[in-house]
């Protein structure tokens, strides 16, 4: 009994080790080469080849597919990846997340440990401690993460052959299919537990090196543990964008799919193993077997998905559709109108349009006294942004040498109208960030004043819209004016009541200053409107108000 629970502490620190020993490798990396992998990702995936070279290299190096993978769904959000060149560095972050077994399997049962993990925790810890602010600090991290790693190894080694000796294992093994998904199931929940696959594998090649597994329920808890890697991208995609959806799901459809393989391989796998092993010299000990083992069906599976990755990225290309994302399509803009200049100026006029619609939406929003705008706001942003994107992408594949003088004049009043309307959009993202700033106001007359003023803005954006049927020039003009004076007349007010002590003089400019935003915005959608009138009466586009079927 007393060895039983020696033997069970031992397992239990030497897990914590390894965990440790992950967490240190992969923070003190990310901290000493975290641009450096960056751009070897940006660069590194202009084609699904390179994209898989750069995922096995920065695995390699950072001792987790988990964190490649995530780095890799930031990069799509960003749009610096596409979800094809993703599917590279997924690819090959699984094969680099092999790397550990091989570390396992050649170095962790050659050498004494204490020849060498102990004097590597020392250096780093003291690097660690003297290297203040420079790179010499995480490196240091990274030495004592790699010596506690092989320390958890020795640990975990000692403990397996001491239950190895101490109980008859094979009282508790079961045969069959049934054996193989038993243990397949532990080793996703191992992984799924400690949220590193690299440590899963680590402890099933040490309990097969100690005899506490056999081959085929080794290989079985490495399909599990290569499989479970998927729950930490399941995990950082919850409520996040499509784009980062996609990527996980083209994950966990890659390890899935090399998972069953694998499981339905098995015994030709290890054929194939056991010969390849012979023919490269490697000895027949089960770390390296298992390790050869682990890279083979990982190989296999980028072989299996390969020729699939176009019809893949297609396929989650059409999944996780967001109303963001149908709304910042453009819908009138194509290849077949883009060959004539009067189709082209109507297609531009229709797309300006929505563009108008939704940076109104965006306007009123920001005006409304309703809780919770702000996440809609944040995504009307992005839709407002790709659609301009859209239209100044349109305008530069045009035809220059069919463009008479007139069409040249109708672009750039367009272009003109599409920076009003962007600098309004902006303007409404400013405002929302000042929010949190910007105090309520106590004074009764000042909350009149200022009520007043909002009113006056919602009012000139809502005639600042050609589409409607009694448009007028005349009221947009007067009240434009209208808002200029409430805005004056609130502003001088708000100044006298800072400079009497009224208020707080900080609160009172935060709201002088939110109330400049919000003039401005004004007056960019009224010169937006100005322009986009002139569009329609020279186009003569038959246009509706889009707003209400944007909302």
């Amino acid at each position: 009994m007393h060895q039983s629970i020696i033997t069970l502490g031992m397992i239990i620190g030497g897990i914590g080790l390894f965990l440790l020993a992950v967490n240190m490798i992969t923070d003190g990396l990310r901290l000493t080469a975290g641009k450096a992998l960056r751009n070897i990702l940006t660069r590194g995936t202009s084609s699904p080849k390179r994209g898989i070279a750069s995922g096995i290299f920065i695995t390699g190096i950072v001792q987790s597919s988990s964190a490649v993978t995530v780095a890799t769904i930031g990069f799509v959000n960003a749009g610096l990846l596409t979800i094809y060149q993703a599917l590279g560095v997924v690819y090959g972050a699984n094969i680099g997340t092999t790397m550990t077994g091989w570390l396992v399997a050649l170095v962790g049962f050659k050498i004494s440990v204490a020849s060498f993990a102990l004097p590597m925790v020392g250096i780093g810890m003291l690097m660690r401690l003297t290297g203040g602010d420079s790179r010499r600090a995480p490196l240091g991290m990274v030495l004592a993460g790699f010596g506690l790693f092989f320390i958890g190894i020795d640990t975990l080694k000692d403990a397996f052959e001491g239950m190895a000796a101490a109980i008859d294992l094979h009282k508790f093994t079961l045969d069959g299919i049934a054996g193989v998904l038993l243990y397949a199931g532990i080793g996703f929940l191992m992984t799924v537990l400690t949220q590193s696959s690299s440590a899963a594998i680590a402890i099933t090649l040490t309990a097969a090196t100690g005899g506490v597994l056999g081959l085929y329920a080794a290989a079985a808890m490495v399909i599990g543990a290569n499989v479970g890697t998927t729950s930490t991208a399941g995990l950082a995609v919850i409520g996040a964008t499509p784009n980062a959806k996609r990527v996980a799901a083209a994950h966990v459809i890659f390890n899935l799919l090399t998972g069953v393989v694998a499981l339905l391989m098995l015994p030709l796998l290890f054929l194939l193993v056991k010969t390849t092993g012979k023919l490269l010299g490697l000895e027949q000990i089960p770390a390296v077997t298992l390790a050869l083992f682990h890279t083979s069906f990982n190989i296999l599976g980028v072989l299996l998905m390969w020729p699939l990755s176009r019809r893949l990225a297609s396929y989650l290309g059409r999944r996780f559709v967001t109303l963001e994302e149908v709304e910042s399509n453009p819908k009138y803009l194509d290849k077949t109108v883009a060959v004539s200049p009067a189709l082209a100026l109507d297609a531009l006029a229709l797309e300006l349009s929505r563009i108008a619609s939704i940076s109104r939406r965006m306007a009123l929003a920001v005006l409304s006294a309703e809780p919770g705008y702000g996440s809609r706001i944040g995504s009307d942003y992005l839709i407002a942004k790709k659609l301009s994107e859209s239209v100044s992408e349109f305008i530069a594949h045009l035809e220059k040498s069919t463009l008479t003088n007139e069409d040249a004049d109708q672009l750039a009043i367009i272009l003109n109208a599409e920076q009003h309307l962007l600098a309004c959009v902006n303007l409404s993202i400013e405002i929302t960030k000042m929010q949190s700033e910007v105090t309520e106001l106590e004074d009764a007359e000042l909350v009149s004043k200022n009520s007043h003023y909002h009113l006056e803005v919602v009012r000139l954006m809502e005639l600042s819209n050609p589409e409607l049927e009694d448009f007028s020039f005349v009221a947009c003009d007067d009240q434009l004016k209208k808002m200029q004076t409430s805005y004056d007349e609130l502003k001088e007010s708000l100044l006298y009541a800072g400079a009497k002590l009224h208020a707080p003089i900080p609160g009172i400019i935060n709201i002088v200053e939110q109330n400049s935003h919000i003039r401005r915005m004004g007056r960019q959608m009224y010169k937006a409107m100005k322009n986009i009138n002139k569009i329609y009466t020279v186009s003569r586009v038959p246009l509706q108000d889009t707003s209400k079927a944007a909302e």
